[in-house]
């Protein structure tokens, strides 16, 4: 310890300038790994946030909850098997919002969830719905960002529905676009003005294409044409998934909080459905493996990298101070004091650039807006430190290899010369 610590005092440029290169790469590293760990956090924190176990999906969905349908059969043998309380239905839908006064349009997931069930997120600014809330959602906190407030008037793009904002939650999104939570009657409601909205727009266009136009005004006179366009649209409506509230509702998922034994009883009683663990859940939301994919092999080359320009370092020195070490086992410093020494130094070096790091990212993290997805974890922190090290000391092998073969004689030999 007393020569490395010794030689770094003399040397002090040397080692302040690999000093400089090793704080760089550790905060790169330490950025990247926080901007991961956010959007990775962002693109799924709805699905993070429940206490689900595990989800039922139906068959060949690929595990993505917008792909599956489940019913309220599936949802009976669930509960049957895990508990009454353990089983709770989860719709899950994309689509994009306005504002009622404003022409904005803004990419949202709605998720339906029972409001007293233990998937219902905690409100943190205005009131919570219930069973009976007609007409009114909570929303992701994102929202106020974009002008919306309580009692702001939400119409579904795609529907024609309205909401009134109730209520904000944190922290809920889905594929990076904020929840807005409803109850099972506003989902049900919601459903049926699709179908009610496809078969109005099936029956325009087969009058439009079949030149019908003619006859329907013909009728209009007579009073029929209300009547016929009615029936052919309860006729179309009642072959989709729902004709209003009075059928059985439809789900996109089943969340369960069960044991192994449990979701194996489970697994036996709906065996043409697929239940997958959160992880699962979490891997097949749309773009989120080749997010992490692409961040996690960035994150992968600075560790190398990393390892990498500190070997160079190293052995560039180690080579120079061939003739010091030579003297030194001339004299009896046995091969182990030395590889210390060097694997010491680095050490320090890689513990004091962390330090540094570390300021530095909490700084940075503290300036940064609320808009971009980051997080670095106490658990994440410490993981990311660990292995920063464990690649230094890596890195430093080569030139502790190096010092362990320099050979005194020959070493003084070409001091001498």
């Amino acid at each position: 310890m007393y020569l490395a610590i010794r030689e770094m005092r003399f040397a002090k440029g040397r080692y302040a300038l690999i000093a400089t290169i090793m704080v760089l790469v550790s905060f790169l590293v330490l950025f990247v790994t926080g901007l991961a760990q956010g959007l990775s956090y962002d693109n799924a924190a709805s699905i993070k946030n429940m206490a689900a176990t595990h989800f039922v999906l139906e068959q060949d969905s690929n595990h993505r909850f917008t792909r599956s349908q489940v019913g309220q059969e599936e949802l009976d043998e669930a509960r049957a098997v895990v508990g009454q309380g353990n089983a709770e239905p989860i719709g899950v839908r994309m689509t994009t919002v306005s504002p009622a006064d404003d022409t904005k349009k803004i990419d949202v997931t709605l998720f339906m969830v029972n409001p007293g069930s233990w998937l219902a997120p905690t409100v943190t600014e205005g009131k919570a719905i219930n069973d009976q809330s007609a007409g009114q959602v909570v929303v992701d906190q994102k929202l106020a960002k974009s002008g919306v407030k309580i009692g702001t008037v939400l119409v579904d793009q795609a529907s024609g529905t309205e909401w009134t904002v109730s209520g904000f939650v944190q922290n809920e999104s889905f594929s990076h676009a904020p929840v807005v939570f409803l109850n099972e009657q506003e989902w049900l409601t919601l459903q049926a003005g699709s179908r009610t909205m496809q078969a109005a727009s099936a029956i325009g266009g087969a009058d439009t294409g079949t030149g019908t136009s003619t006859s329907v005004e013909a009728d209009t006179a007579t009073g029929t044409s209300n009547e016929k366009n009615a029936t052919n649209a309860e006729a179309v409506v009642g072959t989709g998934t729902f004709s209003g509230t009075e059928r059985a509702p439809v789900y996109n998922a089943i969340a369960v909080k069960g044991t192994d034994d449990q979701v194996s009883g489970l697994s036996a009683a709906l065996p043409k459905k697929e239940i997958i663990t959160k992880s699962d859940a979490v891997s097949a939301i749309p773009g989120y493996k080749e997010e992490q994919g692409s961040l996690l092999m960035m994150i992968a080359f600075l560790y190398v990298i990393s390892a990498f320009v500190l070997a160079v370092f190293f052995y560039v020195i180690t080579i120079q101070k061939t003739s010091q070490f030579g003297i030194l086992k001339a004299i009896g410093t046995r091969n182990g004091y030395l590889a210390g020494s060097v694997s010491l130094q680095v050490l320090l070096l890689s513990v004091g650039s962390l330090v540094i790091s570390v300021l530095l990212v909490r700084l940075f993290e503290s300036v940064l807006p609320t808009s971009m997805p980051f997080q670095l974890g106490i658990s994440t922190l410490a993981l990311t430190c660990a292995l920063f090290i464990l690649m230094s000391m890596a890195g430093s092998l080569f030139s502790v290899w190096k010092v362990t073969k320099i050979d005194a004689l020959d070493a003084i030999g070409r001091t001498a010369a």
